[in-house]
């Protein structure tokens, strides 16, 4: 009888714990700022005041809008609330940004690679890929800059954040680009601060043709196999997300002044390239349909391409960064462009880091990469020359011309987009989907705007009265 009574404590207690493994803090946490510095804008500090007050919350804010300073301060906040340190991770190369930024406002703030930091440390800065090094119970809360890199990751990687993260009582994501084309995006980020689950968003506001939630088949859209709101569903969807996450591109879509931040020109040419070698059986070019016929294309015509954006790029002789997908097109522009250093794949991260930071500081001219490698989170408004080799992600196009043609840039963008001509598909395409963005983002902060004012509460003073028949 009592090895029956021991072994169901045993069960229950491991039950237990698994529950609070599953388990989510819920509600809101948060509290009134402590500390709001005036170098902050006053929409930077209304923002912060209110995800202060959320306590888990996320700002999807432009480039340039200075989410750096704001997820100080946040961070700041939260040390003199409960006497514990804050762990900011953000993308390759932009820890040493954050760190500058951070002494420029006077916010101690310190760099750990390997999870070993200062026992007095207030703020800790490290990269996603060091997360397995930390552990959460040192920390009062987290950041996550560049958030939306998340879905980038592969599902361990994500799913290690999201349980890095996930009995904090303190959280934020900040990011410019939450969903550039894509609604359902938005579950990553919910997840990770606590909000409903990826599978949970999808179930209660969207649906599928086939009744299916197998990942091959989460696309947004029309057509087969795809996703879309439930009836009636989509308001409800934006008061959700509104609940935990506030968007803005300028100011003025939280009612206040653009001052400053005022974007200069952009300018964007389109240079054709015929290829010397046709495709096997063809008299003709013709456009290439199939994915398989775009990266043959790709590779037909590196020489054409990559000696076009050489000849670009050497006429001015001032910065640029020349964007690349495949390592033989970094290979062969940095033999073309004497100037150049190019970062790759096979480089370490302290190389990396080290390159990015003397391009930043004007040491190297010319400076060869992809954006999936430094496509997030850095400054480089004093280059304002850009060559790209499109291909169909609408965020790695967003997210690599956004690190010159930012806030805080004084003079026109060039971005030089050097095509084959059987790829005006893949160009098409990806101009499909920056208008659909731009749509997104416009009936976001409609919604989002809307669904604040729906939510404010009115206090009533007088108490009802009932009939006297009650």
């Amino acid at each position: 009888m009592g090895w029956a009574v021991n072994s169901s404590r045993v069960e229950a207690h491991l039950y237990r714990s698994f529950l609070r493994g599953k388990s989510q803090l819920g509600g809101d946490y948060g509290f009134k700022p402590l500390w709001s510095p005036d170098f902050l804008f006053d929409f930077q500090s209304a923002l912060v005041e209110w995800a202060l007050r959320k306590g888990r919350a996320a700002i999807f804010a432009d480039c340039g809008l200075g989410k750096t300073p704001m997820q100080l301060v946040w961070a700041e906040n939260v040390v003199r609330k409960t006497n514990k340190p804050v762990l900011i991770l953000s993308p390759l190369a932009v820890a040493p940004q954050t760190m500058r930024e951070a002494k420029k406002f006077g916010i101690e703030c310190c760099r750990s690679r390997d999870g070993d930091f200062p026992d007095e440390a207030r703020v800790v800065v490290s990269n996603y890929e060091r997360i397995s090094s930390f552990n959460s119970a040192d920390f009062a809360g987290c950041v996550c800059d560049e958030s939306s890199i998340l879905k980038n990751f592969k599902g361990v990687r994500r799913a290690d954040i999201t349980e890095f993260m996930r009995r904090m009582k303190y959280r934020l994501l900040c990011t410019a680009t939450a969903a550039p084309n894509d609604y359902i995006e938005l579950g990553t980020s919910s997840e990770c601060l606590g909000e409903l689950g990826y599978q949970d968003m999808l179930g209660r506001f969207f649906k599928n043709d086939q009744n299916s939630s197998h990942p091959n088949r989460m696309r947004w859209g029309g057509g087969e196999g795809k996703w879309r709101f439930r009836g009636h569903s989509e308001p409800d969807f934006w008061r959700w997300v509104c609940s935990w996450a506030r968007a803005i591109r300028k100011p003025s879509d939280m009612g206040f002044d653009d001052g400053p931040f005022n974007l200069p020109e952009l300018v964007t040419e389109q240079h054709d390239v015929a290829a010397k070698i046709l495709r096997e059986g063809w008299l003709i070019e013709m456009p290439s349909i199939t994915l398989h016929e775009q990266r043959e294309e790709r590779r037909r015509t590196l020489n054409e391409r990559c000696e076009r954006a050489a000849e670009l790029a050497q006429d001015n002789g001032r910065p640029v960064v020349m964007w690349c997908h495949l390592n033989d097109e970094g290979d062969l522009l940095e033999n073309l462009v004497t100037d150049s250093v190019q970062v790759s794949g096979k480089d370490s991260d302290e190389r990396k880091e080290d390159v990015f930071c003397d391009f930043a500081a004007g040491k190297i001219r010319a400076l060869i990469t992809k954006p999936t490698i430094a496509g997030f989170g850095l400054n480089w408004q004093h280059c304002s020359h850009q060559t790209f080799f499109p291909s169909h992600s609408f965020e790695q196009w967003y997210q690599a011309i956004r690190r010159s043609w930012r806030f805080g840039q004084k003079k026109t963008v060039k971005v030089d987009v050097i095509v084959s001509e059987g790829e005006t598909r893949v160009l098409s395409n990806l101009k499909r989907k920056e208008k659909a963005a731009s749509e997104l983002f416009d009936h976001l902060i409609e919604l989002m705007n809307h669904s604040k004012k729906i939510n404010t509460i009115t206090k009533y003073k007088k108490k009802e009265k009932l009939p006297e028949w009650l």
